[in-house]
């Protein structure tokens, strides 16, 4: 198709995110059985509901273009998608799993951040303030979703450095019982953390 107007492209762009978030509707329960974390497993399907209302926001947008409403792949999003099932299949601790998570729901969230504020633009451009209103709400939506993701990934953080933290003592505490050794006694060699 070739696109000679900023109406066309538009259209294009919404094909687009459309798509996306039909997949993300597929494949936000996958990650959310993949969290350990309750809080992350909540917010994960949190969006799974808003992300189905971003698609009832998407056909609205384009019944107020008077198209009817279809995606085209969307590669990106694709990728993304199979990211996040690389990254539920590692084998890594609670936390960590939990945050490799984040890290890509959050590549998830900035790349629809983009799209939808691009899409917006257009539609401000065009005059249309229905489309560009309706797009802004699901912006806005987005990205509260990341702050949220961010919130989770402190917390887990948080977490981490606690236990690393404790680990840290247990090594000091064994080290100063170590210095009491008689002489010539060999001192075991403790690695020491770097902490976060």
């Amino acid at each position: 198709m070739k696109i000679e107007s900023l109406d066309l492209l538009l259209q294009e762009e919404l094909r687009d995110i459309y798509d996306a978030e039909n997949q993300l509707v597929k494949a936000l329960p996958k990650m959310a059985k993949a969290a350990f974390s309750e809080e992350l497993r909540d917010a994960i399907n949190e969006h799974l509901q808003a992300t189905k209302g971003h698609v009832e926001r998407l056909e609205e947008c384009f019944r107020a273009l008077d198209v009817a409403p279809k995606g085209k792949t969307c590669a990106g999003m694709k990728g993304l998608i199979e990211e996040g099932e690389e990254v539920a299949g590692q084998d890594a601790g609670d936390e960590l799993s939990d945050l490799a998570i984040i890290g890509v729901a959050q590549r998830v969230e900035h790349y629809e951040i983009a799209a939808y504020g691009t899409a917006r633009t257009f539609a401000e451009r065009l005059g249309n303030d229905e489309v560009a209103e309706l797009l802004q709400e699901t912006l806005t939506e987005e990205e509260e979703a990341d702050e949220r993701l961010t919130e989770i990934a402190e917390t887990l953080l948080d977490e981490i450095a606690q236990v690393e933290g404790a680990e840290d003592e247990e090594e000091g505490a064994a080290l100063e019982e170590d210095d009491e050794a008689p002489v010539g006694a060999v001192k075991p060699k403790v690695k020491k953390s770097t902490g976060l």
